[in-house]
């Protein structure tokens, strides 16, 4: 396989001490076309142990959903399964193996996709990991104080008696914007902080500090790119949940395997 890092126009870098950013790359909308291209390749390569990992994901969407619904919590109905993309790039990690592997001509299996159990990157990617879940968290907390102080005083015996005072008072249309809003920083936060940091630690066993400041140099390196990047995700993960959340069996390992692409093109070797 060619190396799709070969040559570039621009580069950045962030030199300023041991932890600092690695070189990046700015990426362009040609890489974004490419990088799902490739992805969508190597889901064709290998689509049932694909589909045998991505399952996990609109497994436990369902799960979340009927869940809120049993315990009459609807204001986190929303708030979950749009929060749940957060942890998106830490549920990708094994695809992000199958990718290398497949990179290298190395012959793979879904067995390996729990490879990334024996590699030396573990201890960084769990605390990473450990911190998406983290900011995972503040966010449904953070929708619930919404929600307590704008409508806290509604009944909740229904989907409907949330959803009618939700679309017709001022209280629920000032939840609406200003919960959007907020998920939307929380969002940002995420996707800038992760959005190349958990393949690089994978690929190059680096801590996460550098991972960190590597993967916000890049989204520095090419707002543009990154914000039509990460808006591309948010439409494919959305389509993928339109048919009771199965979509995203397809969804997730095109998305997960054109993350990585995405860290080839952004990161130089």
């Amino acid at each position: 396989m060619a190396d799709i890092n070969s040559t570039h126009p621009r580069m950045s870098s962030m030199r300023a001490g041991p932890a600092e950013a690695l070189p990046v790359r700015a990426l362009t909308m040609s890489d974004i076309g490419d990088a799902l291209r490739r992805g969508y390749a190597d889901f064709l390569a290998q689509p049932s142990h694909l589909l045998f990992i991505a399952l996990i994901y609109p497994v436990a969407g369902i799960v979340i959903a009927q869940l809120t619904v049993s315990y009459n919590i609807f204001p986190l109905l929303f708030p979950l399964l749009g929060g749940f993309a957060l942890l998106g790039p830490f549920a990708a990690v094994g695809l992000y193996e199958i990718s290398r592997r497949r990179e290298l001509h190395i012959n793979s299996s879904w067995l390996h996709a729990f490879a990334v159990l024996k590699s030396p990157a573990i201890r960084p990617i769990a605390t990473l990991g450990g911190l998406l879940t983290g900011l995972f968290i503040a966010w449904l907390l953070s929708a619930w104080v919404l929600y307590r102080w704008l409508m806290g005083s509604v009944p909740l015996t229904s989907a409907e008696s949330f959803l009618v005072p939700l679309f017709s008072t001022v209280n629920g249309w000032t939840l609406i914007i200003v919960g959007n809003a907020l998920g939307l920083l929380f969002a940002i936060a995420a996707f800038s902080l992760t959005v190349i940091s958990f393949p690089l630690m994978l690929d190059r066993h680096v801590d996460v500090g550098t991972a960190v400041r590597t993967s916000i140099a890049a989204v520095e390196a090419s707002p543009r790119a990154m914000m039509c990047w990460g808006l591309t995700i948010t439409a494919l993960l959305v389509l993928g949940t339109l048919p009771v959340l199965v979509g995203l069996m397809v969804v997730m390992p095109i998305l997960g395997h054109a993350s990585w692409h995405i860290y080839r093109k952004v990161v130089p070797r």
